[in-house]
């Protein structure tokens, strides 16, 4: 069946322009100057919306086991949130520990997804154990299995940490089969001994999860990941979940010099803060316990990420979507701030916190749709297939009423969570119509998706790099 988008305003890599889309069953036929499409389609009145590419989130963690619980959306309920929100493809972590073999942690996240998913996916694979087997493992997910980026950790000693010795032969394998390395860059060991003296202390409360994860941590981690990458002759590094100014500072600092040095920050980084957030009275604060840490109000953390978005040395704006409710989950750490499970959910809210920063000035409108959905496609081997509005593209199509308002909360939102990090957050425009390969899952506050129709996206290697 063909749909005509029409009287929209498409925004393109250029920035936007008056055009109607035509959808010819998953895909994009063609697009044609404003009245110039043929006759016949089914229309959708885009009237004063702007039309843009399903956005891509390229970092998601449903149903992921941590901290003696696991994350509380399923593949079935988390992406049917993300549908809501404007989301048409996310980009999940499957998961090898130490001791497992790679290919298994891989079945097991397949057979997590296959028939729940709302919307397309593609995996990310997360490597707790770096040894023989699992770097030949690297060549087979890259050959055969559409798998091109491995994540590591500088975090989490004894669950998923490397040392510096296992990220330089991951590196180096990424550097041979063009696969691209996604670092967790803190100090693992050295946050460990500050919390122990914190607890020691007796500082049990929330806020001490940020304050014991400086951002000096954080940026040795990313300084140190950037000269192991160059010692592994230039591979490709992506620094996930950057929240704070001096590692940016390190990412500007290589990418300065032409190196292969990306980086992604999340909403949370952008508008939360440790003061506000984390410190709020009695246990509230568990709520914004993730790592990296909410980041102080008092330092320019959040106007320096603002800027790295506009200068592009911040590429992608991901969620880190990895939510546990209070009950159960978070009440796990009454008493030890290092017990509370780490996890924001914000997969819903993105693409709506994201516009939000047109409104405030703070992003073009080409560069909001870059940061949520081209870029992510391009870093992660899913353009143009994905992240833009293009003849031969999937039909994930989003209008977007900027004329419209979206509260938030938990009495509304579509998330598995008890709780909403953004409760009565106000965003100065609206998610109208989403459009997954060329299907309607939701228009006008109704949902019309189903779990199930979501595909699985093999992805080929990153072509935006240097």
């Amino acid at each position: 069946m063909s749909t005509l988008i029409k009287n929209g305003t498409v925004i393109g890599p250029t920035g936007p322009y008056a055009a109607d889309v035509l959808v010819d069953g998953e895909t994009i036929a063609a697009i044609f100057a404003p009245g110039q499409a043929p006759d016949g389609p089914e229309v959708i009145d885009a009237g004063g919306k702007y039309v843009i590419p399903g956005a891509v989130d390229a970092h998601t963690h449903m149903e992921l086991p941590f901290g003696g619980t696991a994350a509380s959306d399923t593949f079935d309920t988390g992406t049917r949130a993300a549908a809501i929100g404007g989301t048409t493809t996310i980009i999940d972590f499957a998961v090898q520990r130490y001791g497992e073999v790679v290919q298994d942690g891989l079945a097991a996240w397949h057979a997590k997804a296959a028939g729940n998913c709302h919307i397309d996916y593609g995996f990310h694979m997360i490597l707790g154990g770096v040894d023989d087997d699992s770097l030949k493992a690297m060549d087979q997910l890259v050959g055969t299995e559409g798998i091109t980026s491995f994540k590591l950790f500088m975090a989490y000693p004894g669950v998923f940490y490397s040392d510096d010795g296992q990220i330089l032969r991951a590196m180096q394998k990424a550097r041979d089969n063009g696969a691209l390395i996604m670092m967790h860059a803190e100090n693992g060991p050295a946050i460990d001994v500050l919390v122990k003296q914190a607890l020691e202390r007796g500082e049990t409360d929330p806020i001490h999860h940020g304050l014991t994860r400086p951002q000096e941590l954080e940026a040795e981690a990313t300084s140190r990941a950037i000269w192991l990458a160059s010692v592994a002759a230039d591979c490709p590094l992506y620094i996930v979940h950057l929240s704070a100014s001096k590692a940016l500072e390190q990412v500007k600092a290589a990418r300065d010099l032409g190196r292969n040095v990306f980086a992604e920050t999340c909403p949370q980084y952008l508008y939360l803060t440790l003061e506000d957030q984390l410190g709020a009275p009695g246990f509230e604060g568990a709520k914004w316990v993730c790592s990296t840490p909410l980041r102080s109000k008092h330092e320019s953390h959040r106007a320096d990420l603002w800027q790295g978005l506009r200068t592009n040395d911040l590429s992608v704006v991901s969620t880190d979507h990895c939510p546990f409710c209070m009950k159960d989950q978070k009440e796990l750490g009454v008493g030890d701030f290092s017990k509370i499970p780490n996890g924001i959910g914000s997969v819903e809210h993105r693409v709506d916190l994201l516009y939000q920063g047109v409104v405030d000035g703070k992003l073009s409108l080409a560069r909001w749709v870059e940061t949520i959905a081209t870029t992510p496609a391009r870093m992660f081997g899913m353009y143009p297939k994905k992240g833009i509005i293009a003849p031969g593209s999937d039909a994930d199509i989003v209008l977007y009423d900027p004329n419209g308002r979206t509260r938030i909360s938990v009495e509304t939102h579509h998330m598995n969570m008890d709780h909403s990090a953004w409760e009565g957050w106000e965003i100065g425009g609206k998610v109208d119509t989403v459009l997954s390969r060329g299907e309607v899952i939701a228009s006008g506050g109704e949902y019309t998706g189903r779990a199930g129709r979501g595909k699985y996206v093999p992805r080929s290697l990153s072509d935006y790099l240097v």
